[in-house]
């Protein structure tokens, strides 16, 4: 164990995250089908304990945090910081998919053999039909407004923030209007103490899962590869390759662009400080699963537990970069196997569907499958196409999810360090 720490902890996950991957794509090919499925039964729940320890402390951390950090500004700064926050995602989102539609007119995705490709999983993608259905602007509204308790136990993300940040403001409100030697102003100054003890605490258990998380980051990636890496050189390169592409544009050009422009500063330094969120995104494929992660990663950084508390979580939630680059590439896809000519009002109104909806894609492994079925039929394709495209995702999509999670969390980060920076809330590092 002495050894074992004594190797810094990136250099730890990066040996592991490799021998995954070389494994993963090995061993298959030198042992039958049968063996294959027990090294499997084996290794996974190794991965899979990683993915609940995270998921354990992930909801605890989102609920102390927003407390924490909306009872911690005073109301006008609060607004004006959650408000900029907003805008940035709204804005990186709208870049990532128009820049997302421009790359797969750019690549022109393909599948050899679409319908062959597309059988074996067509009849999960008609069984998810019939729960894909969206569900109303006002029953929208109605769902952010739950018992916190409940959604709490059942992890329904946007419920605990709202619920979370109005009960933190409404903290801030009793403590700027009334005196200090009020019994009320007392007991809510306590409270908010107990909302920062107890996020000390949550950190304090990640530190803790993370002595777990090479072997973790090993079992998924093995996983990972062994089930899904010969897709990588099968029928769907073409489609990997283009996601690949634009995930890695985002991360290693629009997002280092955006901080040189706004922060006057060399951006490979901050992508390099965020390589651990960024790979934990992509072995996981779970923005809410990396978020305890992205915390310890701001901390470092130095970024106020104020803004991240308040930043982290709503950008697990509601900016999807990756969402907004990936779906564009089988919205082009289905263009191409189904002969429609898409002209500018048509992709025009391709962009606005696609933002709006990547804030529904829920921040868990595969949640944009489903916003493909809202895109697809806005576009006009009939139930059986519809069927036919998401098939093909289907088969794809656990290989493009882990590049499309690294673009969501990275997104999350660079917002949050460059709303940081312009709003003067960094600086040490966090106690």
């Amino acid at each position: 164990m002495k050894c074992k720490c004594g190797v810094p902890l990136v250099w730890r996950i990066l040996i592991c995250f490799f021998l995954g991957v070389v494994l993963g794509l090995s061993v298959p090919a030198v042992i039958n089908e049968s063996a294959m499925e027990k090294v499997l039964q084996f290794v996974a729940p190794f991965g899979s304990v990683l993915v609940s320890m995270l998921k354990m402390v992930v909801y605890p951390i989102i609920f102390f945090s927003l407390i924490l950090g909306a009872a911690s500004l005073p109301l006008k700064k609060s607004g004006r910081v959650g408000g900029t926050v907003i805008v940035w995602y709204f804005v990186t989102s709208l870049f990532a998919t128009v820049f997302g539609v421009a790359m797969a007119f750019l690549m022109n995705p393909s599948v050899r053999a679409a319908s062959d490709t597309a059988s074996q999983y067509l009849d999960g993608a008609k069984a998810m039909a019939g729960n894909s259905g969206a569900a109303s602007l006002g029953d929208f509204f109605i769902n952010l407004f739950q018992n916190p308790f409940s959604s709490l136990a059942s992890g329904h993300f946007l419920p605990i923030i709202i619920f979370s940040i109005l009960f933190g403001f409404a903290a801030r409100y009793i403590l700027d209007s009334m005196p200090e030697n009020e019994q009320e102003h007392s007991a809510v100054a306590l409270l908010v103490k107990v909302c920062d003890g107890a996020q000390k605490v949550a950190f304090k258990l990640i530190d803790w899962v993370m002595l777990y998380f090479p072997i973790g980051v090993f079992a998924l990636t093995f996983t990972n590869f062994a089930l899904h890496g010969p897709l990588l050189f099968g029928p769907y390169l073409r489609i990997v390759v283009c996601v690949m592409v634009g995930v890695l544009a985002m991360i290693l050009v629009v997002y280092p662009l955006a901080v040189f422009i706004f922060c006057r500063e060399n951006p490979y330094r901050l992508i390099a400080r965020l390589r651990q969120p960024i790979l934990t995104a992509f072995v996981t494929r779970s923005s809410a699963a990396t978020l305890p992660v992205s915390f310890n990663a701001m901390n470092e950084i130095g970024v106020a537990r104020s803004l991240s508390s308040f930043s982290l979580p709503l950008g697990a939630t509601i900016n999807m970069d990756g969402v907004c680059v990936h779906l564009p590439v089988f919205v082009i896809l289905a263009a191409n196997m189904f002969g429609m000519n898409l002209g500018v009002g048509q992709i025009a109104f391709l962009v606005i569907s696609i933002m709006f909806a990547s804030v529904g894609a829920g921040g868990v492994p595969g949640g944009s499958v489903f916003l493909l079925f809202m895109v697809l039929e806005n576009m006009g394709l009939s139930p059986e196409q519809v069927a036919m495209t998401v098939a093909l995702a289907l088969g794809v999509n656990p290989i493009l999810d882990m590049f499309e999670t690294c673009c969501n969390v990275t997104g999350d980060n660079v917002c949050t360090y460059i709303v940081a920076k312009k709003s003067g809330l960094i600086g040490t590092k966090n106690a």
